[in-house]
């Protein structure tokens, strides 16, 4: 089995939160691979991973970051295939680390998501990847439909809750 997603963070610190992209990817039954690099400590083996990303077949790179966050950009810088960055919380909430991914000078793009917010990376990378995978898109098509089910069930279950002056 290859990877078609690559998930890099930092330093292994970060794996609490992108265990939960680790875990969506492996509910979709996507192929991934996980690594530890540093933009600041590895920056030789970062641009060696993010050259030859494309031809070793990863689709996208989800890319976790805190403080700092120049791993994302980083590899972006050097790769064509989509990057989406997460910015972990540390510093300032993880505002520093957000500002830091997003702010991407033109020719650079990297999506972003919400601070610690690894599943809808995962859930964007197999947006991306279902576009040209039917059954892929099948599985999602899934997963948002019990997104849809938990939300029903949760207004049947607060119109069982009473109180004195409540309308519904």
């Amino acid at each position: 089995m290859k990877p078609t997603v690559s998930i890099i963070m930092g330093s292994t610190s970060d794996l609490p939160v992108m265990e939960k992209a680790c875990k969506f990817l492996d509910e979709m039954q996507v192929p991934f691979e996980v690594n530890a690099l540093s933009a600041h400590r590895t920056p030789d083996a970062v641009e060696a991973f993010a050259r030859s990303a494309k031809e070793r077949g990863i689709k996208v790179i989800i890319a976790a970051a805190g403080m700092a966050a120049a791993l994302p950009g980083v590899i972006a810088a050097s790769t064509t295939v989509p990057v989406i960055g997460v910015p972990i919380k540390g510093m300032l909430d993880g505002l520093d680390a957000m500002l830091s991914i997003i702010q991407m000078p033109p020719g650079i793009p990297v999506a972003t998501v919400g601070v610690n917010a690894a599943q809808n990376a995962a859930i964007l990378a197999v947006q991306i990847m279902a576009l040209s995978d039917s059954e892929l898109a099948q599985r999602l098509n899934d997963f948002k439909g019990g997104l849809k089910a938990k939300i029903e069930k949760a207004n049947k279950d607060l119109a069982e809750v009473k109180y004195d002056f409540k309308t519904n």
